[in-house]
């Protein structure tokens, strides 16, 4: 029998209780461990959403940069145009996505 890790109960018990203490820590920690990994993300995904709501221009040229991809034929979303985004505004590429998403939600909703 492989020994049992210290965080998790064995898992043969005859304990129901035991067995459910054990899954109800094992989502906790899943849990914990999430939201400490994922919080420095959420503030700074929203300290830029925050930065577009505060400055229409930059919104505005973000609209107008999406409408020459779409006179190209070429998606504001598609990877390539999230990449470029992402390089010229030096974000990473899940910031430069939501921050499309979130500027042609808002500003220009006839863009692809």
């Amino acid at each position: 029998m492989p020994p049992s890790t210290p965080f998790l109960p064995p898992k043969a018990t005859n304990h129901p209780l035991r067995h459910h203490l054990g899954r109800r820590f094992t989502a906790l920690l899943c849990a914990t461990c999430l939201t400490a990994v994922a919080a420095p993300m959420v503030r700074a995904q929203s300290a830029l959403l925050e930065s577009v709501k505060q400055n229409p221009a930059l919104a505005q040229s973000l609209c107008q940069q999406f409408r020459q991809l779409n006179a190209q034929g070429v998606s504001a979303t598609a990877k390539a145009s999230i990449s470029s985004l992402a390089s010229s505004r030096g974000l990473s590429p899940m910031d430069a996505e939501v921050l499309a998403t979130y500027v042609i939600g808002l500003h220009c909703s006839t863009v692809f």
